[in-house]
């Protein structure tokens, strides 16, 4: 079983998230199939299509060897230290576009929601672009932990014979930076902050890395072993309003709900809150389950 392609397809710089909600009255199974239909774009399209579905609803819709175990909505916003919240604003169905031309992404998205428009209403969209090669706006680098090419589809898909065998596990979140905050600090503190070099992304020393770093609060281990995630994260917004799209992957939900635990801390070891949502503000957050290439198919009218 493949997980959609576009998922691992790097090297991309032009992105569209739309986030969509059942149309009122809709059968839920009639959506998700026209869904499918609408994705099944031709190779020539110049663009990347990814969709990704509420995990209740998938599990009404679909097969039952095609529903992952233990996955749900984000149906309730996370609470950690001094009430910070990362609110849970879950939709029905997630839709990512990504090209090497913003023309591409756009033109093909607007024709995939000109055919969804009866069954499935347009809830938020997000125009999202890469910002210099592999980093966010605070400056520094991101998915610097990301696995190797050979290794990504490993993190990000179900293992064959597993319930959802192919299928991966999406977080999707808006981050709104705060820029003047962030930008009134010197380089020093920023690095702390984060737990890296800004220059060149290397870790600090365990023995000066601080306990509320970003990177001391997002590694999640297990018996020694560091999970691994495959973040697929592009910059949004104007000057004015600006963040980060947060877009990871992967075969497990639990391992991600742990880190955004961990980041309020709200984790059961009751940690400090990272430091570095004092300058970040989760403003969404919603759960979908990217199902297989099999899974999708199995949906498409036959003579498709």
């Amino acid at each position: 079983m493949a997980h959609q392609s576009g998922i691992t397809g790097i090297g991309v710089t032009d992105h569209v998230y739309i986030e969509f909600d059942l149309v009122d009255g809709v059968d839920g199974a009639e959506a998700v199939a026209k869904l499918s239909e609408a994705i099944n774009v031709p190779t020539t399209a110049g663009a990347n299509i990814v969709a990704g579905v509420r995990p209740e609803l998938w599990a009404r819709v679909a097969e039952a060897a095609d529903v992952p175990d233990n996955v749900h909505g984000f149906n309730e916003a996370i609470v950690g230290r001094d009430g910070y919240t990362m609110p849970a604003t879950q939709h029905d169905v997630w839709l990512w576009g990504a090209s090497s031309s913003r023309s591409a992404a756009f033109d093909l998205s607007r024709s995939i929601i000109e055919q969804l428009r009866e069954v499935l209403a347009v809830a938020d969209e997000t125009v999202g672009w890469v910002y210099q090669h592999n980093r966010d706006l605070t400056g520094f680098e991101d998915g610097t932990e990301n696995p190797g090419a050979l290794e990504a589809p490993s993190v990000v898909a179900i293992p064959a014979g597993q319930p959802g065998a192919g299928a991966s596990i999406l977080l999707y979140q808006l981050w709104k930076h705060k820029t003047v905050d962030w930008e009134s600090l010197g380089t020093k503190a920023q690095e702390n902050i984060i737990g890296r070099t800004r220059e060149d992304s290397t870790e600090l020393d365990d023995d000066v890395m601080p306990d509320d770093s970003h990177v001391s609060r997002n590694v999640i281990e297990v018996d020694g072993e560091e999970l691994e995630i495959f973040r697929r994260n592009t910059a949004y917004g104007d000057h004015n309003d600006h963040g980060t799209v947060f877009v990871g992957f992967s075969f497990d939900q639990w391992r991600m709900e742990e880190m955004l635990r961990r980041m309020a801390g709200a984790d059961d070891e009751q940690g400090p809150r990272d430091a570095l949502t004092r300058f970040t503000d989760a403003i969404s957050g919603s759960w979908y389950v990217c199902p297989s290439v099999e899974a999708l198919a199995k949906l498409l009218p036959e003579e498709d």
